[in-house]
């Protein structure tokens, strides 16, 4: 599967963006899918998922509540909407695919990586 996430940028605190993943190459409705996140120096973290289906997501305890993981199988792509931004939501998004069945939070357990997208969150 390749993933090319898209939609970063900057953006004042209380604010929203909306980043998008679009995959090719595999059955996208067959990997669950997640969003990760990495702040300069410090290591990726989970964000959020959302199962092959769509029918169950899941967040970082940080983040719920204000994001919301979405998916479009017919067009093979995975959304998260990021409402009221804070600072330190700021690094750099990653979207990510794994085989693997139910909630997977942990990065070894995803197979398949976009390249990033940034998101600068002013305060």
């Amino acid at each position: 599967v390749q993933l090319q996430a898209f939609g970063g940028g900057l953006v004042q605190a209380g604010g929203s963006l909306r980043l998008s993943c679009a995959a090719s190459g595999r059955t996208f409705s067959n990997y669950g899918m997640g969003w990760f996140r990495q702040a300069p120096g410090k290591v990726r973290e989970f964000v959020a998922g959302i199962r092959a289906s769509g029918s169950s997501t899941y967040y970082a305890d940080s983040v719920r509540g204000r994001f919301t993981i979405s998916r479009d199988n017919a067009k093979s792509t995975v959304y998260l909407q990021m409402n009221s931004l804070k600072p330190e939501d700021t690094a750099v998004y990653y979207c990510a695919a794994t085989r693997y069945v139910g909630a997977q939070t942990t990065t070894r357990l995803y197979d398949y990586w976009g390249q990033g997208t940034l998101v600068t969150v002013s305060s």
